[in-house]
Protein backbone atom coordinates (compact mmCIF):
# COMPACT_ATOMS: atom_id res chain seq x y z
CA UNK A 1 0.00 0.00 0.00
CA UNK A 2 2.91 2.36 0.65
CA UNK A 3 4.23 1.72 -2.86
CA UNK A 4 0.89 2.82 -4.34
CA UNK A 5 1.06 6.21 -2.58
CA UNK A 6 4.59 6.82 -3.84
CA UNK A 7 3.57 6.16 -7.45
CA UNK A 8 0.47 8.38 -7.13
CA UNK A 9 2.64 11.22 -5.88
CA UNK A 10 4.50 11.47 -9.20
CA UNK A 11 1.67 10.50 -11.56
CA UNK A 12 1.70 12.79 -14.57
CA UNK A 13 0.73 13.42 -18.15
CA UNK A 14 1.80 15.26 -21.26
CA UNK A 15 -0.19 16.82 -24.05
CA UNK A 16 -0.03 15.19 -27.46
CA UNK A 17 -0.81 17.91 -29.97
CA UNK A 18 -2.78 17.04 -33.09
CA UNK A 19 -1.41 17.86 -36.56
CA UNK A 20 -3.45 21.06 -36.79
CA UNK A 21 -2.92 22.03 -33.13
CA UNK A 22 -2.61 25.61 -31.92
CA UNK A 23 0.73 27.14 -30.93
CA UNK A 24 -0.13 26.86 -27.23
CA UNK A 25 -0.56 23.09 -27.47
CA UNK A 26 2.61 22.72 -29.55
CA UNK A 27 4.59 24.63 -26.92
CA UNK A 28 3.49 22.12 -24.26
CA UNK A 29 4.34 19.00 -26.29
CA UNK A 30 6.76 16.57 -24.64
CA UNK A 31 6.55 18.47 -21.35
CA UNK A 32 5.64 16.08 -18.57
CA UNK A 33 3.66 17.64 -15.76
CA UNK A 34 2.20 16.34 -12.53
CA UNK A 35 -1.42 15.30 -12.94
CA UNK A 36 -2.61 18.21 -10.82
CA UNK A 37 -0.69 20.71 -12.99
CA UNK A 38 -1.80 19.52 -16.43
CA UNK A 39 -4.14 22.10 -18.03
CA UNK A 40 -7.56 21.07 -19.27
CA UNK A 41 -8.10 20.55 -22.98
CA UNK A 42 -8.85 22.52 -25.05
CA UNK A 43 -6.40 25.06 -23.66
CA UNK A 44 -7.75 28.49 -22.68
CA UNK A 45 -5.59 30.14 -25.33
CA UNK A 46 -6.50 27.65 -28.06
CA UNK A 47 -7.75 29.41 -31.20
CA UNK A 48 -9.18 26.12 -32.53
CA UNK A 49 -11.15 25.07 -29.44
CA UNK A 50 -14.18 23.88 -31.41
CA UNK A 51 -12.11 21.40 -33.44
CA UNK A 52 -9.33 20.61 -30.94
CA UNK A 53 -8.08 17.02 -31.23
CA UNK A 54 -5.26 17.20 -28.69
CA UNK A 55 -5.09 14.37 -26.16
CA UNK A 56 -3.20 13.39 -23.00
CA UNK A 57 -0.60 10.67 -22.57
CA UNK A 58 -0.60 9.47 -18.95
CA UNK A 59 2.39 8.22 -16.96
CA UNK A 60 2.64 6.49 -13.59
CA UNK A 61 5.76 8.54 -12.99
CA UNK A 62 6.27 11.91 -14.66
CA UNK A 63 10.03 11.65 -14.26
CA UNK A 64 11.90 10.42 -17.31
CA UNK A 65 14.85 8.94 -15.42
CA UNK A 66 14.86 6.79 -12.33
CA UNK A 67 15.03 8.65 -9.01
CA UNK A 68 18.30 10.36 -8.16
CA UNK A 69 18.74 8.46 -4.90
CA UNK A 70 18.98 5.23 -6.91
CA UNK A 71 21.32 6.90 -9.40
CA UNK A 72 23.64 8.05 -6.60
CA UNK A 73 23.63 4.58 -5.06
CA UNK A 74 24.58 3.09 -8.42
CA UNK A 75 27.41 5.62 -8.88
CA UNK A 76 28.71 4.91 -5.36
CA UNK A 77 28.68 1.18 -6.05
CA UNK A 78 30.59 1.68 -9.29
CA UNK A 79 33.21 3.80 -7.49
CA UNK A 80 33.74 1.06 -4.89
CA UNK A 81 34.36 -1.63 -7.48
CA UNK A 82 37.14 -0.50 -9.83
CA UNK A 83 37.88 -2.59 -12.89
CA UNK A 84 41.50 -3.46 -12.00
CA UNK A 85 42.31 -5.91 -9.22
CA UNK A 86 44.99 -4.27 -7.08
CA UNK A 87 45.51 -7.02 -4.52
CA UNK A 88 48.51 -9.27 -5.03
CA UNK A 89 48.21 -12.88 -4.03
CA UNK A 90 51.14 -13.74 -1.80
CA UNK A 91 51.84 -16.64 0.46
CA UNK A 92 53.07 -16.58 4.04
CA UNK A 93 56.64 -17.66 3.17
CA UNK A 94 59.32 -15.65 1.43
CA UNK A 95 59.59 -18.26 -1.29
CA UNK A 96 55.88 -17.99 -2.21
Amino acid sequence: MVEYKRVEKYRGAEIIAAEDACDAARSLMSLRLLSLDVPLLPLKTCDRAATCKCVYRHFDDRRRKFPRREEHALNALMACTPGVERRARRGRRESD
